[in-house]
């Protein structure tokens, strides 16, 4: 396989799980997400990524949301599964329930906490590849994986047979450029900001687009990207601005929050939308007050109305 195996392209967030206020997966929500998501012409979603605490669901669960998830492909939706584990068993359990139920393919980290060396990544990743047959997308996740693989190591993974595609949440902008003109032509590579550059960049040709969080300012995010495929940079760069407000108020330039916790921050905008998001699960906890209206007053700066949270 190779970046020619899939056509993924655009914005492809990795959305939230919503669970409800006793910590119970609520799939009634999560249809009610995907709903709106697919409504706000999303290009895809990634189900159980860090933004959809993983790190707190069974295996079980995990399977459940990806059979869930599958149904919106009809509605023109690439569906991944993200894989994340602590080893390659655990991921392969997580990916051939993503194979069983139809997904376009999978999201997969390095082991968290363990920080792998390069041998053992490597391995990692091509013990999942020979076990399975979906397509894979590389998650460079430094902040999350206390490892940073450089364009290096992201090419030695780049020739493993089931991947197809990485997305880059690199701090290191350099290496992330690096990787990207050194690897575009041979998988899809996400992570390009939405900023004034990286529209440049995205208009000259370079990088497939963002596998965000949350989609929490609904079309704005996609609407970047086919506004890039129009040519058009004027409302592309005015697009990105909005995403930028968001990322400069909630979050820092390493992707850590300035409060809370991510998967709150983005299930509270969503909620206030009245998206139904549900709740974080243990171990991490619901916003303070002033959190909450510190979001509201950010989506109020953006033109977009509120609800009032039961």
């Amino acid at each position: 396989m190779d970046r020619n195996s899939v056509e993924w392209t655009g914005y492809i967030p990795a959305i939230t799980t919503p669970f409800d206020r006793k910590g119970r997966l609520d799939l009634e929500a999560f249809s009610g997400q995907m709903d709106w998501l697919a409504a706000e012409r999303m290009h895809g979603v990634v189900l159980a990524g860090t933004s959809g605490e993983w790190f707190s669901m069974t295996a079980a669960e995990r399977a459940d949301l990806f059979e869930a998830g599958a149904q919106y492909q009809k509605a023109g939706l690439w569906v991944i599964g993200a894989c994340n584990a602590f080893t390659a068993a655990e991921a392969i359990t997580h990916a051939k329930a993503a194979e069983k139920a139809g997904l376009d393919g999978i999201l997969l980290t390095p082991p968290p906490y363990v920080v792998p060396n390069r041998a053992e990544i490597v391995n990692f990743y091509r013990t999942v590849s020979d076990a399975t047959q979906i397509p894979i997308t590389v998650y460079n996740w430094p902040r999350g994986c206390v490892v940073d693989m450089d364009p290096d190591l992201l090419d030695e993974l780049a020739d493993i047979e089931n991947v197809v595609a990485i997305k880059n949440s690199t701090g290191n902008f350099a290496g992330f450029l690096t990787g990207m003109y050194r690897l575009e032509d041979r998988v899809r590579y996400f992570g390009l900001p939405t900023s004034a550059l990286g529209a440049d960049l995205a208009l000259l040709g370079h990088g497939d687009g963002l596998m965000g969080s949350g989609g929490v300012l609904g079309a704005d995010h996609p609407d970047f990207w086919r506004a890039i495929a129009a040519g058009d940079r004027d409302r592309a760069v005015a697009l990105g601005e909005r995403d930028r407000v968001v990322m400069t108020e909630w979050f820092r330039p390493d992707y850590g929050v300035q409060f809370g916790n991510q998967q709150a921050i983005m299930k509270t905008a969503l909620r206030l939308r009245g998206v139904p998001a549900g709740f974080v699960r243990d171990p991490l906890l619901e916003l303070a007050p002033q959190d909450i209206s510190r979001i509201e007053a950010t989506l109020h700066k953006l033109g977009i109305e509120t609800h009032t949270l039961d």
